[in-house]
């Protein structure tokens, strides 16, 4: 059995529930390489993104990301609002009309989000940004999807495989953003929207398991 809508729905959810309690922890992650207003940026977006869902009726879980994408488009400041919305609008795209979500299509989904991020970012893995964890995360989805994971499987593949990239930004030189202008100082520093990925990721894992129980 798929994800549906609901999980789509709880997903969400559970993610403005995760960026409110890390909050302070991705201001001072943005602080240390950044301009510090990352989690309250993310806690923002994904404040009024609830607000919407709780007057909206989504068919199916591209519905609930498409709503989540303009949202964020449009509450979220800085470079975080154009990447993360950019990745749930491909998301959205990659399942539309999809009712409930199997493997493959979860596949599609984290594929499309990750690819509509590179393509608004123009970064690559390797530049210590939210793409060294999304690229682990759809490279270890892909991998359990092939040897037949069910959906929860898949996506805690996923959430863990992130969570080891967003880690591993701490010892490179950025790249891309603010963070490039510090040259070797941004080392030893955790990339902040590396790691707000991860929790989002994670958030998405622990939904689908919660829907599968």
């Amino acid at each position: 059995m798929g994800l549906d809508s609901r999980w789509a729905e709880a997903w969400v959810r559970e993610s403005a529930r995760v960026i409110a309690e890390h909050r302070t922890e991705l201001i001072a992650l943005d602080r240390e390489i950044g301009d510090g207003d990352h989690g309250e940026n993310m806690d923002r977006g994904f404040s009024a993104v609830v607000a919407k869902l709780d007057g909206a009726e989504s068919a199916t879980p591209g519905d609930v990301l498409k709503l989540a994408a303009t949202t964020l488009i449009s509450t979220v400041g800085g470079a975080s609002g154009p990447l993360f919305g950019t990745a749930y609008l491909k998301a959205a795209g990659a399942v539309t009309g999809t009712q409930e979500l199997d493997g493959a299509a979860l596949v599609a989904l984290l594929t499309a989000a990750r690819d509509g991020i590179v393509l608004r970012g123009k970064a690559e893995q390797g530049d210590k940004t939210m793409i060294d964890a999304w690229s682990p995360a759809v490279d270890a989805a892909s991998a359990a999807q092939t040897d037949g994971a069910s959906e929860a499987a898949i996506l805690e593949a996923a959430a863990a495989a992130a969570e080891s990239g967003a880690e591993a930004t701490e010892p490179l030189v950025a790249r891309k953003g603010r963070a490039s202008y510090l040259g070797d100082r941004a080392i030893g520093h955790r990339d902040p929207g590396a790691q707000s990925s991860a929790l989002l990721l994670r958030a998405a894992a622990r939904t689908a398991a919660e829907a599968a129980s």
